[in-house]
């Protein structure tokens, strides 16, 4: 079963991308990020042609994340719980395929210090609260996604370029290892646990062409899900296309049970 995660960046301006990356990829599972668009305005019937069933968590011009799966979708949580105040599009989670998986819009907190930061960081700490009680469930999980966070220093191609940056703040990685210290498995450093493995590359001054890029797409499995990783990698092929997103999918494959 292949479980893939992407940041579209606009579903609507990349719908002919992302039709193509589902008939060329044929993942099982999608979990997608920044719709940038309410529900109503998601390209369902061509992704539904494909034989996907959806499950959408929009936001009108700003966040929102959605499920795509062959199999059916059940018992859909929209919102990450722990704040009824937060009204970002930016958590979705549901049961497909024997699986509980989540797709995941975490906030990027640039610039800080600030208050966006201290809402990445409080949207972490409830993540990781969260995290924990799906632990608990002993149910298959990947949690997939844009985590706006490099883990290490491995996970950016500048760290000294990138010192003010959210992405890489003591904080942030302390929030992040938090989560992973619960016992769940970071899939694409398990597989490559030495390699330069980038899923985002800036626009900006061609840094795809350069290979100038950041890991911040990350799948983490339960270790029920774990027990059944076959391989995970990195595909790169969309962020070459013309007018690409600046992420590109991240993918893992498991074993079924």
């Amino acid at each position: 079963m292949k479980v893939a995660t992407w940041n579209v960046n606009s579903v609507r301006a990349r719908a002919p991308h992302l039709v193509r990356w589902l008939k060329e990829a044929a993942p099982d599972i999608a979990l997608l990020q920044e719709l940038k668009c309410v529900d109503a305005d998601f390209p369902a019937m061509e992704v539904e042609t494909l034989g996907y069933n959806i499950a959408v968590h929009g936001q009108k011009t700003y966040n929102g994340v959605a499920i795509l799966s062959k199999r059916p979708i059940e018992d859909v949580l929209r919102g990450l719980p722990g704040d009824e105040t937060d009204e970002q599009s930016r958590y979705i989670e549901a049961t497909t395929g024997g699986l509980r998986v989540a797709s995941i819009y975490l906030p990027n907190g640039n610039p800080q210090p600030g208050p966006k930061f201290e809402y990445k960081l409080g949207w972490m700490g409830r993540l990781a609260r969260h995290a924990t009680s799906l632990l608990a469930e002993e149910m298959p999980t990947v949690l997939g996604g844009d985590y706006n966070v490099c883990p290490t220093s491995d996970d950016v191609w500048d760290e000294k370029a990138m010192a003010g940056d959210a992405l890489v703040q003591p904080q942030s990685r302390a929030a992040w290892r938090t989560i992973l210290n619960q016992g769940w498995t970071d899939a694409l450093r398990l597989r490559h646990p030495q390699a330069r493995l980038y899923t985002y590359w800036d626009y900006f001054r061609d840094r795809f062409t350069h290979d100038h890029g950041l890991r911040i797409d990350h799948l983490l499995l339960s270790p029920q899900a774990a027990d059944r990783l076959d391989e995970a990698g990195v595909d790169r092929t969309p962020r070459g296309w013309e007018k690409p997103s600046d992420h590109t999918p991240a993918y893992v494959v498991l074993r079924e049970p």
